[in-house]
């Protein structure tokens, strides 16, 4: 409260000044200048009557209404009784909404809001009159006008103007903030964002939200503040984030959010390293890959003799995989990747890869193959491969087909050697068919010329016909099985219904007929005299108690040297 002071009436004064050239006659004279004071201060008259007529004995200021006279005058010049006291302000109230307008007066007041009276206690009274009255308050400027008359008796005035605040009579958004801006130090990485004070009485303070650039504001803000700026630092990955403040009240009206500042942060933000990494020899070189980094426009490679070795670059692609041909044929290396992005970031390191270049050249095609028909199925003979990593020969016999103007060897799946060795005794029932045979040689890395090319040396050999001349007949019980076996050919069979034994006969070539090895009751006989080198045939027969015997069952078996 300003409260009204004594004054005294300045007195004019008349200076007589000598001077070189006659009388100067100099005249003081009391400022009149018009009493101004800054919104939300009152501006304060005092009038010596309860009309507010004629010119105020008094103007001043008054921060607010809260005055007590008692029986007294309010001021020098004007009567105990009968007296006015105007109070005025304009100022901005924002977004308005619900207030309260209290008062507390003795004797008479009348509050007028834009000219409208809103408070109306226009009495003499002998004790204080207290009312609240709810009001509300439209959006920007308004001018309060509060009128006090004194009738007789003592004299006192309160008065405000307060925001209701509960969120059950408050459902005015304040305004939005104005004045928004942000800035952004590239050096620091931070973004500051700026705004105007709101003119709300009852504001709480300002939400500040941010987003990246398409996406939408995220329901909690980045803080909640009673400043008008806010420092934040945006995550450094090159793009751009945008900014705005909203205005919150007591009441948790939010206000709509600003126009949206943007700020584009520096990139330093590398990407993440890749994964998935997988090698595989080409004979370009090895080849490592890798799964997309999302965000990477380049990667580089890395390798090692180990996993934990020393790494160093060996170079960098924008493909998603990469071809080491530097890498040498049977070595193991361990690869690692970065990611880089558009500015240059690199990622940390990937998981290593282990692996070798394969060795892709092939022995030359083996030479001096001979192969000779003999009782067992062929001989087959070829030249030792130069070739320092030999690790085995494939041998590979064939059937004939087409004319005899243009056939083609029809290959078998083939049986490995070992690589000291130069011959192979290919077993095989000699019945006299033609047949054909490539030796093939394989390095330790399973590369070999016939793989490579699809040609070899192809040598074809006719059986020897070692087949007896005697037919078997078709319809035997008996179920013939003739294995090879160390100590000479082993001979088995299902029991046969009602037989009392057995009979075993051999096929003799000098003889051209099958002699009887041996007469059994069991089901199996092993031939120990059979000799190798050479094809044995063998029948079974089942003797009955009559002393007749069944259709043969018949088997063959080689021995080989």
């Amino acid at each position: 409260m300003n409260p009204a002071r004594r004054t005294t009436p300045a007195v004019a004064t008349a200076l007589v000044l000598a001077t070189a050239g006659g009388l100067l006659t100099a005249v003081a004279t009391p400022a009149s200048a018009a009493t101004t004071c800054a919104s939300p201060v009152y501006k304060r008259q005092f009038f010596a009557n309860t009309t507010f007529s004629g010119k105020p004995k008094k103007t001043d200021c008054d921060s607010r209404i809260d005055q007590n006279w008692g029986t007294g005058a309010p001021a020098s010049g004007l009567p105990a009784n009968n007296f006015g006291v105007r109070w005025t302000v304009t100022r901005d109230f924002g977004s308005g909404g619900p207030f309260s307008f209290p008062v507390e007066t003795r004797d008479g007041i009348r509050v007028y809001l834009d000219g409208v009276r809103k408070v109306d206690l226009w009495k003499n009274v002998s004790t204080t009159v207290k009312k609240t009255v709810n009001v509300t308050v439209p959006s920007g400027k308004h001018t309060l006008r509060v009128d006090f008359v004194n009738w007789t008796g003592a004299a006192n005035v309160k008065f405000d103007y307060v925001p209701r605040t509960s969120a059950t009579v408050d459902k005015v958004k304040p305004r939005t903030p104005a004045g928004i801006a942000a800035t952004y130090d590239a050096a620091t990485g931070k973004a500051k964002v700026t705004w105007s004070k709101n003119k709300e009485m009852d504001l709480a303070g300002y939400r500040v939200y941010r987003r990246l650039k398409g996406s939408t504001y995220p329901a909690k803000p980045l803080t909640t503040t009673t400043s008008t700026s806010y420092t934040n630092t945006p995550p450094p990955t090159g793009q751009t984030y945008y900014y705005e403040t909203r205005a919150v009240d007591k009441a948790g009206n939010e206000s709509t959010g600003t126009a949206d500042q943007a700020v584009t942060t520096v990139d330093r933000t590398a990407p993440p390293a890749p994964t998935g990494l997988s090698t595989g020899s080409e004979p370009e070189g090895l080849r490592v890959g890798w799964s997309a980094v999302q965000g990477a426009v380049s990667y580089r490679v890395y390798r090692a003799a180990g996993a934990d070795g020393t790494y160093i670059g060996v170079g960098s692609t924008k493909q998603l995989s990469y071809v080491d041909a530097s890498a040498a044929e049977g070595t193991a290396y361990s690869y690692r990747v970065t990611a880089l992005d558009a500015a240059g970031n690199e990622s940390a390191r990937s998981a290593a890869v282990s692996g070798s270049r394969r060795d892709l050249t092939p022995p030359p095609a083996v030479t001096g193959v001979a192969v000779t028909p003999t009782e067992y199925g062929f001989a087959v003979r070829w030249d030792a491969s130069p070739a320092d990593d030999l690790a085995s020969y494939v041998v590979r016999r064939g059937e004939l087909l087409g004319d005899e103007e243009e056939r083609m060897c029809s290959l078998y799946p083939g049986y490995y050697v070992s690589a000291g060795t130069t011959s192979y005794a290919y077993t095989a029932l000699p019945d006299g068919e033609e047949s054909c045979f490539i030796v093939d040689a394989v390095d330790d890395a399973g590369n070999s010329s016939f793989r490579w090319t699809g040609e070899a040396r192809i040598v074809t050999a006719t059986e020897l016909d070692m087949t007896p001349g005697v037919a078997t007949p078709e319809g035997s019980p008996v179920r013939l099985t003739a294995t090879s076996e160390e100590a000479g050919v082993e001979l088995s069979w299902s029991p046969v219904a009602d037989a009392t034994g057995y009979q075993v006969y051999g096929w003799n070539p000098r003889t051209e007929a099958y002699e009887r090895l041996a007469s059994t009751t069991g089901s199996s006989y092993r031939d120990t005299g059979a000799v190798k080198d050479t094809t044995h045939f063998y029948r079974v027969t089942a003797r009955y108690a009559d002393g007749t015997e069944s259709a043969p069952g018949a088997d063959w078996v080689v021995l080989a040297p």
